[in-house]
């Protein structure tokens, strides 16, 4: 298996930004299209536990359209063969003493990289 190979490593690199710019621009249609359509997807939040493509979908649909520019203190992604990878972010916010947390796993799925899990924590900084 390779670990990291440049041009599918490049792909996981071009989902992830475009994930990162529609979070902070609240593109909510660009995100949903970023994550599996499937019962099966998960993201855990700060305050939520969200099972399946539409309840994500409704969480993000109501939540606050401001307040989501962040900056990325450290990012970490890593491609397994050509079908699956994890990215992980350390991030900060204006006004904001902890230090947020994102981890997020990848799965080629039809040819296209979608999230298929993913966790937001905060700690203290």
């Amino acid at each position: 298996m390779h670990i990291n190979e440049p041009a599918t490593l490049a792909a996981v690199e071009t989902a992830f930004d475009a994930y990162e710019t529609a979070l902070t621009t609240n593109d909510v249609a660009t995100l949903d299209a970023l994550f599996w359509n499937s019962p099966h997807t998960l993201r855990y939040g700060a305050t939520e536990n969200l099972q399946g493509y539409d309840a994500i979908r409704e969480f993000r649909a109501q939540r606050p359209g401001k307040g989501l520019m962040r900056t990325i203190v450290s990012r970490s992604i890593t491609v397994f063969g050509d079908g699956f990878a994890t990215a992980s972010i350390v991030f900060s916010r204006d006004g904001e003493p902890r230090l947020g947390r994102q981890s997020q796993s990848w799965v080629r799925i039809d040819g296209a990289w979608r999230v298929v899990a993913a966790h937001v924590s905060w700690m203290d900084a």
